[in-house]
């Protein structure tokens, strides 16, 4: 879908649900009363037996302690405060993290033609289209994003991964790969900053070498449900493989931010969820709310739309309305007395 298409996908179903929408409305405080919850707002007080969370969880950069360190002549922005390449300082861009949006940002500031080096981290590839079909087809089909977060072994783990590569114009792939043929220069991920020196860890071609052993078990998962499917779902053409990622001859371990070479760092290093409103005990001392599925560990409160919350689609649009027909189920239950615990 198009940006107008999920603009108007959100504005019919508010009209077709005939919920009292109430926008440009922000929620400032949350917190619990004798006989459920009091949400304060900018136009106003509501209340409530019941609260479902939707804010999602990638609210706020979430930029490393090591931007304390860095020369203060070095600008530093995030994802949010970026616009286009013309607001950045003449000269090179350090851009940090190789996730969907480093791997977009590296490519169009490089296009801009300022210098790019990107730092790697570890990342999750896909390629755009596989087999004549989109990607997410193929994710979706096989029962991939249907997997739930109580058959996955490292939940903990699965819900801090990396966002997938997932970018590039229909039919095309911007990969690590395509980034290093246009002259973007890769190292490794910042690990430290030292005497106004950036410094990068080394395994950088482990890095490559993992996200492709796990590019290729994907790849293996759909040929295989393809060849339960045959017949069934049209022509899927026939399976392929993309070469692997191409690892520089030598990369640099470190870089002087006090020549001048880097004039800004875009740290790209994923977001994170902000509860500072939320004035009730069910957050963790890392900031990541407590729950069970999206069963917070408060009565008449449920989650939507975080990381694999119950499956690996949920922090998707499309993901959410499966996870929400069970959490509604749980609600219902707790609001008519039928589900006087609160458990997942």
């Amino acid at each position: 879908m198009t940006m107008p298409e999920v603009i108007e996908f959100i504005s019919s179903f508010a009209e077709v649900s005939g919920a009292p929408v109430r926008t440009n409305t922000n929620v400032t405080s949350l917190t619990r009363t004798d006989d459920g919850y009091q949400v304060l707002t900018t136009a106003g007080e509501i209340r409530c037996r019941s609260v479902v969370l939707a804010s999602g969880g990638y609210n706020v950069p979430s930029v490393p302690a090591v931007s304390a360190s860095l020369p203060p002549d070095v600008e530093q922005i995030t994802p949010f405060d970026y616009r286009d390449p013309s607001q950045l300082a003449d000269g090179g861009v350090l851009v940090v993290g190789a996730s969907a949006t480093g791997a977009q940002l590296a490519d169009e500031i490089h296009r801009s033609g300022r210098p790019v080096t990107l730092a790697v981290g570890e990342h999750v590839r896909l390629p755009r289209r596989y087999r004549g079909r989109d990607v997410l087809w193929w994710m979706d089909h096989s029962g991939v994003w249907n997997e739930r977060h109580d058959a996955i072994d490292d939940l903990t783990r699965a819900r801090h991964l990396p966002s997938p590569q997932l970018v590039g114009a229909p039919g095309t792939t911007l990969d690590l790969n395509a980034l290093t043929a246009m002259g973007v220069e890769l190292v490794g991920r910042v690990s430290a900053a030292r005497d106004g020196w950036a410094l990068f860890s080394g395994g950088l071609r482990n890095m490559f070498a993992l996200a492709d052993l796990k590019l290729n078990r994907l790849l293996d998962t759909f040929d295989e449900w393809a060849s339960d499917h045959a017949g069934h779902e049209g022509d899927l053409g026939e399976p392929e493989r993309f070469e692997p990622t191409r690892a520089p001859e030598s990369s640099r371990w470190r870089v002087d931010l006090g020549s001048g070479e880097i004039r800004t760092i875009l740290w790209a290093t994923g977001f994170r969820p902000d509860y500072g409103w939320l004035h009730v005990p069910v957050v963790d001392a890392k900031g990541n709310l407590r729950h069970d599925g999206g069963v917070v560990d408060s009565p008449g409160m449920v989650v939507l739309g975080l990381p694999v919350l119950r499956r690996r689609k949920s922090s998707f649009i499309y993901g959410a309305e499966d996870d929400a027909h069970e959490l509604v189920d749980h609600l219902a239950g707790y609001l008519d007395g039928r589900r006087p615990g609160w458990t997942a």
